[in-house]
């Protein structure tokens, strides 16, 4: 095995059983071979290797010299500035911990839109003009199973506006968007935006930058979901039900500011702590450096204090392209970031306090930066 030619078995030690692994199934989509897979139960949220091909540390294609699974990793050796270097042609400097790129505010002007997503909903907006525009032909999304009253979070293909519609608004459980990949892809799907917080988003541009083949000419645009964490969804029987009483089939709707609100089908609002929420928080997350999605084309969140406008971080032209289209069109307001200065300073604090969880003794990555800036 060639040492430039790093496989499966290099993965599997360095990121899957370390700890880095964040879940996002990049490896999966991109492997050319039927010996990947994904686990979801007990919480794992992991890739695994099939037992049928040289067993769970190896694999016989790797040995051959099948390299995809390493190149699609986005917590793979020098993954952030390999990305950076591709998605932005240069290395973010020490006082961009948030990424490089614009922050704005922005809504949708459909208040149909507002009113069914969450915190303006500017995605919902975007995802629909770049469907009904030639832009892409599927997202990538998270959506809820069956009916939605388990409130499990699965991954799902939208390719309309109804599609968009119902599956907006934020689950707190993880899914792997990427794993629904392979279904618009089989659906002709050339162009595919995926959805994700950062540990997907950055997956489009270590595919690109490693050369991953067609899942990485496919992916073509990345909207990115500000995130702390996920949790487990045993959080919904372990806190909700078991000291709230509040069962899965009786929520409507979730999101998180400064505590965990749960709004009923009764028309409650329910507050838990968020420090109860801890003990949920999915593995996955606990080394994740990245807050902000700093690789998507468009970064996005409900931070600050204007909750019906959606806080935007614009990365590249791509994006700045998307988003002056649609205020040409009126489909979005928008509005200096400025305006809201507690957003900036909390997009920051919590853009550092992730950076922190990168282990010091990881090769290399984000622990290059003074963990001291402001």
């Amino acid at each position: 095995m060639a040492i430039d030619k790093p496989q499966w078995r290099e993965l599997f030690s360095e990121v899957v059983t370390s700890g880095l692994c964040t879940g996002c199934a990049a490896c999966v989509v991109a492997c050319p071979h039927p010996v990947l897979d994904y686990e979801t139960a007990n919480g794992a949220y992991k890739p695994f290797h099939l037992d049928i091909d040289g067993g769970p540390e190896d694999c016989t294609h790797g040995q051959k010299g099948c390299t995809m699974c390493t190149r699609a990793c986005p917590r793979f050796r020098n993954w952030e500035s390999e990305i950076d270097t591709h998605r932005f042609a240069r290395e973010r400097t020490d006082d961009e911990v948030y990424g490089i790129g614009d922050v704005l505010l922005a809504r949708a002007s459909d208040e149909s839109l507002v009113e069914n997503g969450q915190d303006g909903g500017f995605v919902s907006a975007l995802l629909i003009y770049a469907l009904e525009n030639d832009v892409i032909d599927a997202a990538l999304v998270s959506g809820l199973e069956g009916d939605g009253s388990t409130w499990r979070a699965v991954p799902r293909v939208a390719r309309n506006r109804a599609d968009v519609v119902e599956t907006a608004k934020s689950r707190y459980t993880y899914s792997a968007n990427l794993l629904a990949y392979e279904e618009a892809a089989e659906g002709g799907a050339e162009r595919i935006a995926l959805v994700g917080m950062g540990c997907m988003a950055s997956a489009p541009g270590a595919m690109q930058a490693r050369k991953a083949g067609k899942v990485a000419r496919r992916l073509s645009l990345t909207i990115g979901l500000l995130c702390s964490k996920t949790f487990d969804d045993s959080i919904f029987e372990g806190l909700f039900e078991a000291k709230y009483h509040i069962k899965r089939s009786d929520i409507k709707k979730m999101n998180i500011k400064g505590v965990f609100q749960i709004w009923t089908n009764d028309g409650h609002l329910h507050e838990v702590p968020l420090k109860e929420a801890h003990a949920f928080t999915r593995e996955g997350c606990t080394q994740c450096p990245d807050f902000a999605a700093e690789h998507a084309d468009i970064s996005t969140g409900g931070i600050g204090a204007f909750g019906d406008w959606t806080l935007v971080i614009v990365r590249t032209d791509q994006g700045r392209a998307l988003l002056g289209a649609m205020k040409d069109q009126g489909l979005i307001e928008t509005r200096p970031g400025d305006d809201d200065p507690g957003a900036i300073a909390l997009l920051h604090k919590l853009a550092m306090v992730s950076r922190k969880r990168w282990p010091a003794d990881a090769t290399p990555g984000p622990r290059r930066i003074p963990l001291t800036s402001h």
